[in-house]
C-alpha cells in the first residue's frame, strides 16, 4: 500500500472537510495537508479567535468522529509543493481535465500527494500546473462530478489497494 497524503484545497464545507477527515482515517492516510480557506480543527497557537475556532472544530467533527484526533494534518495557506515532491511524493490531482488518467487504469506510486479542490471549480490551475499526474473518477450519470468527500473516499480506495 502506498503512504499517501491528502491535501485538501480550497474546500469550502466543514462537513466534507469531517468526511474527508473519516475516509482518511479509515484507510490509514499518513497527513491531512488543509489549505486555502479549507476550514480546519483547532491548532496550537490558533490565530483565529477562540469562538471561530471552536464553531469549526465543532462543525468538523460533526462528520469526523474524533477522525480528526487521528489522523495527523496540518494548515498551510499556499500548500508547499516543492516540499512535497523532495519528500519523494508524486503530485496527483484529483480532477477532470484533458490529460486526466481514469481512476481505474492509475497505477499508484509508492508515495502519493493526492490533491482535491473547491467542490463547485476543483483544483485552481496554477496548482493543477503543480501535478504530475491528474487522475479523474469514469461517470456514467448525468451528474459531472461527485461531492468532493465522496470522490475522495473513492480515490483513497483505488490508491489504497495499488
Amino acid at each position: 500500500m502506498p503512504e499517501i497524503i491528502v491535501v485538501a484545497h480550497n474546500i469550502r464545507s466543514t462537513h466534507n472537510v469531517g468526511a474527508i477527515f473519516r475516509t482518511a482515517e479509515g484507510f490509514g492516510i499518513s497527513k491531512i495537508i488543509l489549505s486555502g480557506y479549507t476550514p480546519f480543527p483547532r491548532i496550537d497557537n490558533d490565530p483565529r479567535l477562540p469562538h471561530i475556532a471552536e464553531k469549526l472544530t465543532s462543525q468538523i467533527h460533526k462528520t469526523a468522529l474524533h477522525a480528526e484526533e487521528l489522523v495527523p494534518f496540518e494548515y498551510q495557506e499556499i500548500p508547499n509543493i516543492t516540499a512535497l515532491k523532495q519528500q519523494g511524493y508524486r503530485i496527483v490531482g484529483l480532477e477532470q481535465a484533458d490529460t486526466s488518467i481514469a481512476l481505474p487504469i492509475y497505477k499508484a506510486p509508492e508515495k502519493v500527494a493526492l490533491i482535491l479542490g473547491e467542490e463547485v471549480e476543483g483544483i485552481p490551475e496554477d496548482l493543477l500546473k503543480e501535478c504530475e499526474d491528474i487522475i479523474e473518477i469514469p461517470m456514467v450519470g448525468q451528474k459531472e462530478s461527485f461531492n468532493v468527500s465522496v470522490a475522495a473516499g473513492i480515490a483513497l480506495y483505488h490508491l489504497s489497494l495499488c
